[in-house]
This record gives C-alpha cells, structure tokens and sequence, in this order.
C-alpha cells in the first residue's frame, strides 16, 4: 500500500480545553509513529474554537520532541499570514532540532474567516497575490547563502526542511508543478476540483525529480459500521456550523445527525465531505482500496474529527491494520512470483 499520513487539527472536543487537545495530539503522534505512518502534520486555523494548532511550529516543535523517526510538519502554513523570513526562521530552526524530518506545507488561504485575515495579514489582498513570488522567497532563504548576502535566515540557512505547496483549486497545482514541488490536495474538505489540479499538476512538472501528490481523505473507524457513522456525526455537525458562521468546539456525536438536516445542508456535507470513508475495518480497507485504484496518489493524508480521544486513537489503528495487512499480503505476493 502506498504511504499513510495523519493530519491532525488538534480537535477541541466540547466540555474540553485547549491544553487536554495538545496532549491528545502528543499521544495520537506516538501511537501513529508506533504504527508505521509516514509523517505527521499539524494545521494553521485562527478562531476557531475547535481546533487548538493556530501556533503551528510550537506544536510541531512540541509533537517531533516526542517522536523519533516519523517526519512531522505543517499541512500546513498559511505563508500571507507571514512574512517568508519568519517563516525560515522557524523551520530552520525545527530542522536544526530534528534533521531529516520537517516538512513544510505552504497554503495561500487564510486558515480563517476574513475578520480574523485583515488582522492577521492587514493587506488581504496584496498578501494572497504576492503567495507564488513569498513561495520562492522563502525556498532561497533554505538554499546556501551567496558569498556577501546581507540578508540570511539563520536558523534556516541550508537546513533540509521539504517544502510542500497545498491547494484546493488548480492554482496550487499549477505553482507546485512550475517549481517542482511535491503537492497536497485538500480533498478532505473541497474535493470539487481533485481530477483537474491532478491532472495539471502531473501533466506541467518540471525542476524536479519526478512529481509527489499527496491527496486528504476523511477515515472515521470504528469496529462497527453503525458505530462509525455515530462518531462521524461530530465531522459533521462542526462543518456545518462552520458554513453557518456557528464555529465552536467539537461538537459530541449525535445519533440520526444526518437525517434532521434540510436538503440544502445534506448537499453541502455531501459535496465537501465525499471524499470520507466510515464504517468498520472491512468497510475501510474497501474504500482504501477503490479511492487508491481510482486516483492513484502518491500518498494519503488521513484525518479523523473525532470527539472521543480514544475512539480516535482506535480509528487511526484501524486504519494502520488494515496498511499493515496490505502490506504483508503484497510482500507475501512478491515472494509467491518470485
């Protein structure tokens, strides 16, 4: 099977806090280390009750202290919230840290709504336009210094920090490809344009050595179908509020969610939560498979807003069973052909 990822918002479950959501991260992060996944990221959002990763390199720095060989990173930066220096800076310093295993995915939307972007960015506009040329200044920061530069990054200066470009439109895919970047698509919560950024992005790569697209898929597992589809209720519930300007912590599952929304409400969890899978262990390793078969990723980005921490800890390993079974079972068929 192809490489498994987690991207973990650092969910803040109703009736909880914002220091018990960083300690489930710690703790989600050494169990998905333990189970194999590939790397770990963690996501810029601003006021938003649920989720508690807003300062996202300190919550990076705090979940690779705990960690030994997983790569951990940003799924990602919102780069116009920032200026590229500082940005340098912090994941210089995150790899000075922990060598060979910070990434830094780069995205151009705010991580907000737009009251929380102009005091963030100031100049909204002119910070979303500047995103390609704040890319490229932010790359030269990492690369070796010339010979009298008067403006270095340091940290930063030649660290091995991988630089990953998001997006949720052709836009992102067409930058990653001009600058041969690997690419992340948040088909985990607008998958309207997965085909065509796909396409493009495959197609238009250059400067690299062969393209990387690394696709958000919703898991919520549970050792039942019915049960999956219970705590999937609480995914559900927080986007709705937030499409309806409600925002808050996690809300509890509620059983039947689905059934007491109107039409209009159903269309939007059914365009923006279509790339989920839900059920049982047999339910994912199908849906795995055929989303897999279909659009042929590089890699996957597993996230799961569950509101239980240890029903989410029990989906991840789920999913991690069933990338182990796979696993065996294709080595067992290399070893029968041989």
């Amino acid at each position: 099977m192809i490489p498994l990822s987690v991207l973990d918002l650092s969910p803040v479950p109703s009736g909880s806090n914002v220091a018990q959501s960083l300690r489930n991260t710690l703790d989600l992060a050494q169990h998905a280390e333990g189970w194999g996944f590939n790397r770990y990221w963690l996501a810029e959002h601003h006021n938003m009750p649920g989720i508690a990763s807003a300062a996202t390199s300190v919550v990076i720095a705090h979940v690779a202290q705990v960690t030994k060989t997983m790569r951990v990173g940003a799924g990602g930066i919102m780069l116009p919230n920032h200026a590229p220096l500082i940005i340098a800076e912090q994941f210089g310093t995150l790899a000075a840290l922990h060598p060979g295993r910070i990434d830094l995915g780069l995205g151009r939307a705010p991580g907000t709504d737009m009251l929380t972007a102009r005091a963030l960015r100031r100049d909204l506009e002119a910070s979303a336009n500047n995103f390609p040329n704040d890319v490229v200044e932010l790359m030269h920061y990492f690369s070796a210094s010339e010979e009298g530069a008067r403006l270095r990054a340091i940290p930063g200066e030649g660290e091995d920090v991988d630089v990953w470009i998001l997006g949720s439109s052709l836009f992102g895919a067409q930058l990653a490809a001009m600058l041969g970047r690997p690419y992340a698509f948040a088909s985990h919560f607008a998958p309207a344009e997965m085909a065509g950024a796909l396409q493009i992005y495959r197609e238009r790569f250059e400067n690299g050595t062969r393209p990387h697209a690394m696709l958000g898929l919703n898991i919520v597992a549970a050792d039942t179908d019915e049960e999956a589809q219970f705590l999937f209720s609480s995914q559900q519930q927080a986007f709705v509020n937030i499409r309806t300007g409600r925002p808050g912590q996690l809300p509890a599952p509620v059983e039947g969610y689905y059934e007491t929304l109107d039409e209009h409400a159903k269309m939007v969890l059914e365009h923006a939560l279509s790339c989920a899978i839900v059920g049982s262990k047999e339910t994912v390793r199908k849906g795995l498979s055929a989303f897999i078969e279909r659009w042929k990723p590089d890699e996957l980005m597993i996230t799961a807003m569950i509101h239980d921490h240890k029903k989410r800890v029990r989906s991840y390993e789920i999913v991690a069973e069933v990338m182990r079974e796979a696993n065996v079972g294709q080595a067992e068929r290399v070893i029968s052909a041989g």
